[in-house]
């Protein structure tokens, strides 16, 4: 299964800053997903299996990625998706825009979604885990609602980060698959040390 995932997501290598603030040297094309459901069926439903173990009333996952994930889970599962969206800058606040710190972004539940997580066992959902800035932020913003979050989970996570989200929430972290990714914090970037410009994705 790791493989059939990781074929999934078409990679590029380079010198990308990511939304967490960080510097790093892959990037996946999660776009690709929304025109690809058939692909995905059989991932999610083998991470639907894996997450029933915890007993979800829900399944969330960021608009930016996981939403449409999450949708496809939470069919498997006979349960509701909710999606958390990201705040603009003016919205999340001032600070939301500087270049010198990390985990700056902010998601919330949609307007429609925020009432009905309220108590309920919500596991996030999230289709690639890097740096972990989406799946951190949407953590944040079911805890605002008082829902309660009961498992992370994922197609495919590039590093460490996942885990240490995970375990620093206190929840299981359930994936599929796995890739190498580096993330660094920009002042200790080697490829900026290299002078190595910043890339675009294609």
């Amino acid at each position: 299964m790791s493989d059939s995932v990781s074929r999934v997501f078409p990679a590029q290598s380079g010198h990308f800053l990511l939304e967490s603030g960080h510097h790093g040297d892959l990037w996946l094309d999660l776009e690709i997903l929304e025109s690809r459901s058939e692909a995905l069926r059989a991932p999610a439903a083998a991470l639907a299996d894996r997450l029933a173990a915890f007993r979800p009333d829900a399944i969330c996952g960021p608009e930016s990625g996981g939403a449409h994930l999450a949708r496809l889970v939470a069919a498997c599962l006979g349960v509701p998706a909710l999606a958390t969206e990201k705040l603009s800058p003016a919205t999340a606040g001032s600070s939301a825009g500087s270049p010198d710190k990390l985990y700056l972004a902010r998601y919330d539940l949609r307007p429609t979604d925020r009432s009905s997580a309220a108590g309920r066992r919500i596991a996030l959902v999230d289709d690639v885990i890097n740096a972990g800035s989406a799946t951190q932020a949407s953590l944040a913003a079911l805890a605002r609602a008082g829902a309660r979050p009961v498992a992370i989970g994922a197609l495919l996570v590039l590093n460490e980060q996942a885990a240490r989200l995970a375990a620093s929430q206190g929840l299981p972290l359930v994936f599929l698959g796995q890739r190498t990714g580096h993330l660094w914090d920009p002042a200790a970037c080697p490829l900026c040390a290299q002078q190595v410009p910043l890339t675009l994705p294609a």
